[in-house]
């Protein structure tokens, strides 16, 4: 394992906060955008890569959550204002995101590098990383875009099944209950959620789609994009993504 610690404060806190992670001598440091629709497996793939290669796993989404934690006092202003759009039920638009990493330069200073995930999700957001990096003197070294038929995705993500007492989350084939439709933890009944019915999937993925379509192009243009087939198991889809990093010069 190339990182020996991964300790993200810095992340969630911003400001002067400090990464405290060291690189194995030799070790190479990669610095990442993942891209990928729901159902691909993004997460565990961020998971598996921050393990074993060592750059430390970046979520704007991870940030947003640990924000309504802090005290005021500890929020930055970019993050007081995403909170602020959060509240009203708003998007929060792309300088306001760009803010919170531009206010967080020590960890995309991080010896042990970063695997961004959630940002940058259009092309201006994505010339503005490119802005930033370029003042510290750094550029990325790959663009992971994991891809999966659309059938596929529908068939992951119709099969999840939710607890509608303590929220648990099964899946009809990947990972069932003990008993049909019945949760293992609190025996609360099982449900098929609206967001997880075959027809709000798929027009989720053409929404997504047609958002990502133009940062794919753009981060292909620029030789970046690195395109993994997310069929198989974790451990196969992990081999690919190894495979394709050790391959880039």
């Amino acid at each position: 394992m190339t990182a020996t610690k991964h300790d993200r404060n810095a992340w969630f806190k911003g400001g002067i906060a400090n990464c405290q992670v060291t690189l194995a001598p030799g070790a190479r440091t990669y610095r990442m955008v993942l891209l990928g629709a729901p159902g691909v497996g993004k997460g565990t793939q961020a998971e598996l890569i921050s393990e074993r290669l060592g750059p430390c796993q970046l979520s704007t989404g991870d940030v947003f959550r640990a924000a309504k934690t802090l005290d005021p006092s500890e929020r930055t202003p970019a993050l007081s204002a995403a909170l602020d759009y959060m509240k009203r039920g708003e998007l929060v638009p792309d300088e306001t995101v760009i803010g919170i990493v531009r206010e967080r330069p020590n960890c995309l200073r991080c010896p042990g590098g970063f695997l961004l995930d959630g940002f940058p999700r259009t092309v201006h957001q994505a010339e503005a990383l490119e802005s930033i990096l370029g003042v510290l003197s750094m550029k990325l070294d790959a663009v992971l875009s994991y891809d999966l038929p659309i059938d596929q995705i529908v068939s992951r993500l119709s099969g999840r099944r939710t607890c509608g007492a303590c929220k648990a989350v099964y899946h009809v084939t990947t990972k069932p209950p003990k008993v049909a439709d019945v949760c293992d933890l609190c025996g609360g009944k099982l449900i098929l959620r609206e967001d997880d019915r075959p027809e709000a999937i798929r027009v989720r993925m053409e929404a997504y789609e047609k958002s990502t379509s133009p940062l794919a192009d753009y981060y292909r243009q620029r030789g970046l994009l690195v395109s993994i087939a997310a069929e198989g198991s974790p451990e196969d889809i992990y081999k690919r993504t190894a495979a394709a990093l050790a391959a880039r010069p």
